[in-house]
């Protein structure tokens, strides 16, 4: 059995679903050319906890509509997979083996961080999906060794999927048009961060923060390129594979990354 690569993937808005965009129709074919995993793990920017990370035991996640001002059409979607509490026992004991104090949610269902993308790569719902949170505070040096801590999850065919934005200031957004003219402050980190990603750089994007151009303009908070961290560590630092760039409203970049 092939071992499976650990992803990250920019979800933007949650329209991503049901919108008709060149990251759309990637997700689309995505999962045709990945190996079937028994489990999927998401780590999404849209569940923080504090203090460390914690993971979903539920066996039937319900569809988390987390977001409000959308088209009718986005709430009436569902998402049925099931939950893998096996599997997310053994996410909670890999962490703690890596030294982290970790929670359990037994309620804890898909946001839509995990299940707008999960719906195009798998529209069949047919894969169990769990999910490990971002932790509020720690840095992208305290996701990686979280990502390493579930690195051995690929060899049981588990997909470990990091879901979140490679830029992400909705501050900008202004009401334009998903076509927008991409300004200089998006396309310079973007530029930079790739160049970091498939060079594998590592120490170097562990301080992003303090050497990536506009790092803060595109991340006022965190939590959406947390994720990235958590599949760059899953992967083992070893081959990046850069999947899909473009842009959404000319702010969010929607690079996708394959780490293995």
């Amino acid at each position: 059995m092939a071992r499976l690569p650990s992803l990250f993937v920019s979800h933007g808005s949650p329209m991503l679903a049901i919108q008709e965009s060149p990251a759309h129709h990637f997700l689309k074919n995505l999962g045709a050319t990945l190996p079937t995993p028994s489990a999927i793990l998401v780590a999404s920017a849209h569940w923080e906890s504090m203090g460390g990370p914690a993971v979903s035991v539920t066996a039937k996640p319900e569809t988390i509509h987390d977001f409000g001002g959308f088209p009718q059409a986005l709430f009436d979607i569902q998402y049925p997979a099931a939950g893998a509490p096996q599997l997310a026992a053994r996410a909670v004991e890999l962490l703690k083996q890596g030294g982290f104090p970790v929670g359990v949610s037994t309620s804890r269902g898909l946001d839509h961080g995990a299940w707008v993308p999960l719906r195009l790569i798998y529209p069949q719902a047919d894969i169990p999906v769990f999910q490990v949170s971002v932790v509020r505070g720690a840095t992208p040096a305290d996701h990686f060794r979280i990502g390493q801590a579930l690195q051995t999850l690929r060899d049981e065919n588990v997909l470990i999927l990091g879901s979140g934005s490679l830029t992400h200031n909705l501050y900008e957004f202004r009401g334009q048009h998903i076509d927008s003219a991409v300004p200089a402050w998006v396309s310079e980190f973007d530029i930079w961060m790739k160049k970091c990603l498939e060079e594998n750089d590592v120490d170097v994007l562990l301080n992003y923060r303090s050497l990536a151009p506009y790092a803060s303009r595109n991340h006022p908070s965190e939590e959406h390129l947390l994720p990235l961290f958590v599949a760059l560590g899953a992967g083992g630092a070893g081959n990046v594979r850069h999947l899909h760039s473009s842009y959404e409203y000319g702010i969010l970049a929607m690079d996708m990354f394959a780490f293995d």
